[in-house]
């Protein structure tokens, strides 16, 4: 392809990506953009710099029952207190603030995004400073169909974990993609009782460091989306160090069936599979010698968006580096009764676990939505002592008041059990006092 021939290829690749730009931070229910490409590049009429930002606002409840059994009976239950800080069952939180820019330069040859967060959440809370660069990337669009995006960014994966946090449709994300795909990083797998294993830097936050090959294509009513990306593994890499030493891969599909419409108003059937595999050193029994342990994730998924209806689900599996909770159920740091256990993390470095979602919504007078999704995960499924089963069943509206203002309010019944363990025994006592959840967010977007 020669340089005469290639500018017009390119402008009409970016062209087909203009009305999808205001999508990213106005859009109500974006089950069928593509996130890939959406922020990965930039329409041809970008300019060269695009401020744009967000804040969150939360309330979030539940009745704080306290941990009704075991070592650190009558203390407060780590699932009953509201997270980041858990440090209360009842907070009022600026959860997200975020204020980034990106562009286009060079005449579309390159595009660019700078983004800090700051805020009550997993990535700002976790470590210093409190304000963190989640995103910080460089695209490369000069060879056809293989886009090359390169720094730090949300790598190809669960759709509900590409979604940017302000686009998505429920104040906390399902179970299965937060606990087994949001990954948490730990310096030891919790087994010593003197210590509370504190995590060593921020969640994932769906993130990783590293480079990516990407583009999307149509064939009649489809459009596809692949992507390639080797990664460091260690998500927020500047935070969170640099992993193993060895590098994580992805692989990511996705094809819609467009029905018709454009932007903000296109209707299809969307289906997605992906994979991601790589290594993670942890230290490991009673003498904490450190190991290396294999970390697989990966799922298929479907959204359907036509009319007022809307539609998801996705499957999850994760083989290895499961996140097991706390000691006792108890806030990690906590002192048993005893005065001689300390509570702490939990990780499950060879075990395994499973889970699923299924959400619709149901748009009404235009400003109003209606939405219910049920989640499931299995955890530490390799044995009936550790497996946990997490049902929850979330309830929710959504009032839009203009392009740049959106109210949630949503309702969690959640529903903890240790399947393979005595009702009465100390575990299921336990989890049957984890609370309900109640939750109101209001976005304002820019």
């Amino acid at each position: 392809m020669t340089p005469s021939t290639f500018r017009p290829w390119f402008d009409r690749r970016r062209a087909r990506a203009t009305l999808l730009l205001p999508a990213l931070f106005v859009a109500s229910d974006a089950f069928a953009i593509n996130w890939l490409m959406l922020q990965g590049t930039e329409p041809p009429d970008a300019p060269v710099i695009k401020p744009f930002g967000f804040i969150g606002l939360d309330y979030q409840s539940t009745s704080g029952s306290d941990l009704p059994a075991g070592p650190w009976q009558g203390q407060a239950m780590m699932q009953n207190q509201i997270p980041p800080r858990l440090e209360d069952s009842s907070e009022f939180q600026i959860s997200y603030a975020r204020l980034g820019v990106r562009g286009r330069l060079f005449d579309g040859l390159l595009n660019y995004w700078v983004s800090p967060l700051a805020g009550d959440n997993g990535i700002s809370r976790n470590g210093t400073p409190n304000v963190k660069f989640t995103d910080v990337s460089v695209t490369f669009n000069w060879i056809p169909h293989a886009r090359i995006r390169v720094g730090q960014f949300m790598f190809p994966g669960s759709e509900e974990g590409l979604q940017p946090v302000v686009r998505r449709d429920y104040i906390n994300p399902s179970a299965v993609v937060d606990q087994l795909v949001n990954e948490r990083y730990f310096d030891s797998d919790g087994t010593p009782t003197n210590d509370a294993n504190d995590l060593n830097g921020p969640n994932s936050g769906w993130r990783d460091t590293g480079v990516q090959v990407f583009d999307a294509f149509k064939t009649g009513d489809w459009e596809h989306t692949y992507a390639a990306m080797i990664s460091t593994g260690s998500g927020l890499a500047v935070y969170n160090g640099w992993g193993s030493g060895q590098p994580d891969w992805h692989l990511y599909w996705s094809s819609e069936w467009v029905f018709g419409g454009k932007g903000l108003l296109r209707e299809g059937l969307k289906l997605t599979a992906w994979y991601q595999t790589g290594e993670r050193d942890l230290r490991v029994g009673a003498t904490q010698h450190e190991e290396s342990f294999d970390r697989t994730r990966y799922g298929v998924g479907a959204t359907l968006r036509r009319g007022p209806w809307r539609a998801a689900g996705e499957w999850v599996k994760a083989e290895g580096m499961i996140f097991d909770g706390a000691d006792g159920g108890a806030v990690p740091g906590t002192i048993s009764n005893n005065g001689k256990l300390v509570a702490s993390y939990n990780v499950l470095p060879d075990n395994e676990a499973d889970g699923w979602y299924v959400d619709g919504g149901y748009t009404l007078f235009k400003d109003w939505e209606l939405r219910a999704r049920y989640d499931r995960l299995h955890r530490g499924t390799d044995s009936p002592v550790t497996e946990r089963r997490f049902e929850t069943v979330t309830l929710g509206i959504t009032y839009r008041f203009n392009e740049h203002f959106r109210l949630l309010a949503d309702y969690q019944f959640r529903d903890v059990e240790a399947p393979g363990l005595p009702g009465d025994a100390v575990a299921n006592q336990i989890l049957d006092d984890v609370d309900n959840l109640v939750a109101v967010r209001l976005w304002a977007s820019f």
